[in-house]
Order: C-alpha cells, then structure tokens, then sequence
C-alpha cells in the first residue's frame, strides 16, 4: 500500500488537491484503503476542467449566436396528411409496445425532503383517494398497458447512492407492486465530487471524498454501465420511455408518441408544452445549427423569453418537462463513443469535514455540486423530434411541500384531470363556484389509461355528489 500511497500522493498534490490525503495517519488499513479506491477512481484531468471551467466560473452558459424555436407536432393534426400521420404512428405505436419493444425508465435517485417526506421520493404517497405513492401509480400504469397490449413491458428504475439500498427495499416490501420481479431492473447512477468555491474536493470524512448524484444526464452512462442496455437487447427492447419520478401524471407508454418517434427514425424524443408565462422555470426549446437543443429558462435572455409572434403567441413557447423516448442503440453508441455531457453548477450548502477533522454544517451556500442534463443529448441524436402535449394532462411534477410544483398542486391537478376524463365521458361532475370540483375522485390505471377508456365504462360509474371521495378501480 506504502507504494500505492506515494503514487497517490503525488497525483493529487500535483493537481492541487493534496488535502485529501490529510487525516491519512488517523486512518485504519480499511479508511486507508477505502480513501485510495475513491481518489484513484477519479480523473484528475476532469478535476482540473470541473475546477477551472465550472466550480470557479460563475458565468452562465454561452448563448449560440443563431439560435430559433423548434419545430413541433402539434395537439391535434392541422390537416388530412398529417391525420392520416397521426393514425398510423398510433396503430405502429400499439405495435411496438405489444411486441415488447418499448421499455420503461425512471430516473429516481431523489429523496422526498422538500416534500417533508423522510425516504425515496418514489415512495411518497400522492394520490387523492387512496393515497397511493408515486411508485404504486407507475405500477399500477404498466401492468394496465402490459394487460392490454398482451405485452412484458420492462420497468427500468435508476436510483442514487443516495437511496439505493431504501429503494430496494420499498420495491420489495410492496412484492413489486404486484410486477413480476424479474421486470423490475433497478440500478444506481454515478456520481461526482463537491468543490468547495476555490476548487478544492470536499471531504465527507477523513476517509471520504463528498459526492453527489451526477444528474439525471448520468441516467444514459448508468444504463450502460449498470447492465440495463444489456438487458434491454437481450429482451429485445429498442424504445426507451423516459421519465422522471415526481411526475404523477405522466402518460408512461403513449403510441403516439412512440409512433411518431419510430416513423420519423428519430433518436431521441421529447414531450413539450405551451410555457404558462414567458419566464416559466423549464428549459425551452430550440433549434441550433439544425439540432433540438434546451436552453435553461435561467440562460435565455429576456428579450427572447418575450419576443412574441404576430398572432400574440410566444416565439419559444416550448417548455422542456422530462418526457423522452430513447432508441437504445442511441445510448449504445454514445457510451462506444466515450461521450461527455455538459456540467451545471448548483451552489448548495455542502456538509464536510474541515481542516480540524470536524463536521462542518454550513447555514449558508459554502459549495459547487456538478450534474448533467439528459436533454443535453438531444443535440447528439441524429433526429430528435417534439411532441406537444396538454399540461392538465401529462404533467403535474411534485417538487415542494406546498405552491407552486407541489404535492398539494399535483393532487389537484390529479382531480381535475379525473373530472375532466368523466366529464368528457357524460358524467356529471359537482363543482363549486369557483369551477373547481367539489368533491374527490381518483381513477386508478385498472379503470382507465386515457378519457376513451372512461368513455367506454361510463356506465360504472354512481352519481356522484357533493364532497364525495370517488376511487374507480
């Protein structure tokens, strides 16, 4: 190990990062060892750019200098070929998921706490009626699509060292959410070293390097490295269905959409929707040098945010919500091409040991954590085409307790969009003065996986009346 330590040693004082060796005479042969695996398992090259480019400079993206909105399929089909379009995407889209060929991905590594919720933020109960958790819908989602498309539909479930071995345990406590186990693949993405402002690696404790999750862009080298795209090709999956956790309203296998996808040979998809105000916090999305690409709500400039179309309409009205389809051989060939993402920093408050060898809890931002976005791979597909979808329909992401992206909201959201499907199916709903429903319904996958489904089973539902919990299974 002596030789080991001096090769070590060298390396990290020769890129400024000596101090992670500090405590090395406190530690025991099992830190000692524990220490070098994670300072050998890092690239110092990569340290000195993260430093240099990200963690002491604060300066925002570059803007590309020609850059304009991306085209988009629309809601609905403007005209008769592009009907008859939308049609046959449709049927070869219930082809490919009844042939097994579409597979399910949520990246899943975050914790509920700004939920006020101690576990994996999968496992947080959601639902209006039943109060069922993030995870059970999803469940209960796949096994109605694997039901009607007499399909395996595989449920791929990225985690973080953060919740790893919690979420295995969720999955197994519920027996799988009634899935067969051996459909449910669930694995852990990677992660990157805290910086504190001058560049410097933090330690977590004198024998650990402070890490974080590598955002939900390392979900494409994780599916690689986790064994997940092998798993895929020997089922023969070639669609991946992208989501991320906390989106209750997610329409998780939609043919359309698939179908779109596959007919326009694209690589990578994306859902969008109509932005509710120029400044709303979602990527928009763009076209540069004729590739979809996101720019971040917090990098587009006001003057673009609100430049506007003669008609009144915003010129970047495309708002980025974490819905993709991926062709599996598209994350084969990144990860044979030895591909990189683009870092972002967060300034957060980092918890680490000090020169003294004490626990530091900061009260303020005292640090850089680095992730990767997937939508930055959109750029490196060699198609990628959008979908515009309805926000009351397909997403309600439950980010914080309360306001805005909340658990209360997303609940909402979920009886509304209920009552919109009954509604639209000839049910009366009660609503109150202000238009908002007086009562609670919750309709599980079971009954229904879109309002056509609602229509057909009409018939089943009661009268419902004022301040009723309704739960449709």
């Amino acid at each position: 190990m002596e030789k080991t330590f001096e090769s070590i040693r060298r390396l990290v004082e020769g890129h400024n990062q000596g101090h992670l060796l500090a405590f090395w005479e406190q530690l025991d042969s099992v830190g000692r060892q524990g220490l070098l695996g994670q300072i050998a398992g890092l690239d110092f090259s990569q340290v000195d750019d993260w430093a240099s480019n990200y963690v002491k400079n604060s300066s925002s993206a570059i803007l590309p200098g020609d850059f304009g909105p991306a085209p988009c399929y629309s809601l609905e089909p403007p005209d008769g070929d592009m009907a008859r379009k939308y049609t046959e995407a449709r049927r070869l889209g219930e082809e490919l998921i009844s042939a097994g060929k579409v597979a399910c991905f949520v990246v899943a590594g975050g914790q509920g706490t700004r939920l006020g919720f101690d576990g994996p933020k999968g496992d947080f109960p959601i639902s209006p009626v039943k109060n069922k958790t993030l995870f059970r819908i999803f469940a209960e989602t796949i096994a109605a699509v694997s039901k009607r498309y007499q399909a395996h539909c595989p449920w791929y479930v990225m985690t973080s060292p953060l919740n790893h071995a919690e979420t295995q345990e969720v999955f197994r406590s519920n027996n799988y959410y009634g899935l067969d186990e051996g459909d449910v693949f669930i694995f852990q993405q990677g992660t990157l070293p805290n910086f504190s402002f001058d560049g410097k690696i933090l330690l977590a404790d004198k024998d650990a390097i402070s890490c974080s999750p590598d955002g939900h862009g390392g979900s494409l080298k994780a599916l690689y490295k986790g064994g997940a795209v092998a798993d895929m090709k020997k089922r023969g999956v070639e669609f991946i269905s992208y989501w991320q956790v906390d989106n209750s309203l997610v329409n998780i296998f939609d043919p359309l959409f698939v179908g779109l996808h596959a007919i326009d040979e694209a690589e990578m998809s994306s859902k969008a929707l109509i932005k509710a105000e120029p400044r709303e916090k979602i990527g928009n999305f763009c076209l540069v040098d004729g590739k979809v690409t996101v720019i971040e709500y917090s990098d587009l400039p006001e003057e673009f945010a609100e430049k506007r179309n003669p008609d009144g309409s915003l010129v970047f009205e495309l708002g980025s919500i974490a819905i993709h389809i991926i062709n599996r051989s598209f994350v084969e060939r990144l990860n044979s091409e030895g591909f990189s993402l683009p870092l972002h920093r967060a300034v957060k408050k980092i918890p680490h040991i000090d020169a003294e060898g004490r626990l530091f809890e900061p009260a303020e931002p005292n640090g850089i954590k680095l992730e990767s976005f997937v939508f930055d791979a959109l750029p490196l597909a060699s198609k990628s085409i959008i979908l515009e979808t309805k926000r009351s329909e397909e997403f309600a992401p439950a980010k914080n307790r309360t306001g805005v992206d909340s658990a209360e909201s997303a609940r909402e959201m979920m009886i509304a969009r209920a009552a919109a499907w009954l509604e639209s199916a000839g049910v009366a709903v009660p609503r109150k003065q202000d238009g908002s429903t007086d009562c609670l319904i919750e309709i599980a996958p079971s009954f229904a996986l879109g309002r056509d489904d609602v229509k057909a089973k009409a018939g089943r539902v009661p009268k419902i009346k004022r301040g009723d919990e309704l739960y449709l299974a």
